[in-house]
């Protein structure tokens, strides 16, 4: 600051000066940030050397109290670099992950030299977007669910759980049954999955027999662009039921007659007579057989062994038992409610078993033996009267044939055969006549027709063979037969039989 100053004294005598006043700074005025750009929220993916933001900085005070300089507080991902002058920018300088910090606090503080030196702060808050960059993941790696065999449908079996790391549409996940590749084996279609929970459902009754445990890829999906997805295996175990009873292998139990066991008399207590086999297509407990004597000819002479099945004398045979013992062994499982069979077999006690008569069937199968074989013999004498009728009926007729062959030495004579001829032609079944020369024998096997020379249109007169009435042709035609060419020397044969058949 400038000032004119003038001193007068009193006689009127004055003079001036200059005063020249300069002010001393003091740091009194702190920084000021002055924000040109800011950008929040950035995508997750940014690049490194990204701009946040672009500032400027600024000090009324000069000299040193006008100083500034400007830090960026303990960041890892951020840094302040200075652009020209006095601006600075905010830049990215490492990868960010919303997942792991979703929201960035930046504290800029700007400080002036002065003493004691003056500090400005300013507070950056920056946003991380998200970007579907995390699949869903499972929380197990695979699933092991259960389910009782016979049971309802759409049951409820258990659920899968995935969850999504990223935010919004790129965190929704839906589940789905994935599909089965070409070399795999098809999976049970029984199973299904709800989209929107992940619930696991058997849609059908499943039979612990056909299917003891099966195993589906379920997968989940977000709803991301492009989506990401994860699969997870569920493998689905059945549990057995005790819904088969058992079954007897031996002695076999069907519709023919059980075989016998042959037990000597002189066998003593603990002999082993058979031993019943049977199987329980169930499993665990449920297949766990035990076997009891139901009821028995003599009680007191069979036990059954519990867990082996072993039929064995109790006590020795006496002269008192009866020869043919029937027994009756239960199988019954440890299931609950348990499931039983039954087993019926025989025994034969005796002395010698070369010496095996006695029927081996019950007696309902005795009776349907006897049945059979009553059908069986009247079967047998039916056929056997209808093959000897049908004999006697052959060897008769064969019998009349020879006797009419033995009665008939000479069926046609020339005269009979030239008649015919001339019959024939009057009929018009002949085109022209022709006359044959033949020669019957009664015991000759072969035969020979031997064409002649034409008879002329008029022929001789009729002849038939010796005591036939020419009007009588029923039996046998009369044919006309040339007497003049009848030559001994050309005489054929010709059995009756043979030339009735013409």
């Amino acid at each position: 600051h400038e000032l004119i100053v003038r001193g007068t004294d009193g006689g009127g005598l004055s003079a001036v000066c200059k005063v020249l006043v300069k002010v001393v700074d003091v740091n009194d005025n702190a920084p000021e940030l002055v924000l040109s750009s800011f950008s929040s929220p950035l995508p997750e993916n940014t690049v490194p050397g990204t701009v946040v933001a672009l500032f400027s900085v600024r000090d009324r005070d000069s000299g040193a109290n006008g100083k500034i300089s400007c830090a960026l507080e303990d960041q890892l991902f951020f840094s302040l670099r200075p652009a020209y002058k006095n601006y600075y920018e905010l830049v990215t300088v490492s990868a960010l992950d919303r997942e792991e910090t979703a929201q960035y606090i930046l504290t800029v503080t700007a400080a002036d030299a002065g003493s004691p030196p003056l500090t400005t702060t300013q507070t950056f808050t920056v946003d991380i977007s998200d970007v579907n960059d995390n699949a869903p993941v499972f929380n197990q790696t695979s699933y092991t669910m259960y389910v009782r065999e016979n049971n309802v449908p759409t049951v409820f079996v258990g659920a899968v759980s995935a969850a999504d790391a990223d935010v919004g549409l790129n965190a929704k996940v839906t589940y789905s049954l994935a599909p089965v590749q070409a070399a795999e084996r098809p999976s049970c279609s029984c199973i299904s999955v709800n989209s929107e929970n992940g619930h696991v459902f058997v849609l059908r009754p499943l039979d612990y027999e056909q299917l003891r445990h099966t195993e589906v890829t379920v997968s989940a999906s977000d709803a991301g662009s492009p989506p990401l997805r994860a699969n997870v295996t569920v493998r689905l175990v059945v549990l057995d039921e005790n819904d088969n009873a058992p079954l007897v292998l031996y002695p076999a139990q069907d519709s023919s007659p059980p075989s016998s066991e042959l037990v000597p008399v002189s066998a003593e207590a603990g002999y082993l007579i058979t031993k019943v086999v049977a199987v329980d297509a169930d499993s665990g407990q449920n297949s766990w057989l035990s076997y009891h004597l139901l009821r028995a000819t003599e009680p007191g002479l069979f036990t059954v062994g519990v867990q082996s099945g072993e039929v064995r004398l109790r006590r020795p045979v006496t002269d008192r038992d009866t020869v043919k013992q029937k027994l009756v062994v239960l199988v019954r499982d440890n299931g609950k409610p348990p499931l039983s069979a039954t087993a019926a077999l025989s025994a034969l006690l005796l002395k010698d078993f070369s010496d095996v008569r006695l029927p081996h069937s019950s007696p309902a199968t005795e009776d349907e033996a006897d049945s059979l074989t009553t059908y069986l013999i009247i079967s047998l004498v039916f056929v056997s009267l209808l093959f000897l009728i049908s004999t006697a009926v052959f060897v008769a007729r064969k019998v009349c044939k020879r006797k009419e062959l033995k009665a008939g030495h000479v069926l046609y004579g020339a005269d009979n055969l030239q008649s015919s001829l001339a019959d024939a032609v009057a009929a018009g079944t002949l085109p022209r006549a022709y006359c044959y020369e033949i020669s019957l024998t009664t015991g000759s096997g072969n035969s020979e027709f031997k064409f002649l020379k034409p008879i002329l249109p008029s022929l001789p007169p009729q002849h038939c063979a010796v005591g036939q009435d020419p009007d009588d042709e029923q039996d046998f035609p009369c044919v006309p037969v040339s007497t003049e060419d009848m030559a001994p020397d050309n005489a054929g044969t010709l059995s009756a039989g043979q030339f009735n058949s013409r």
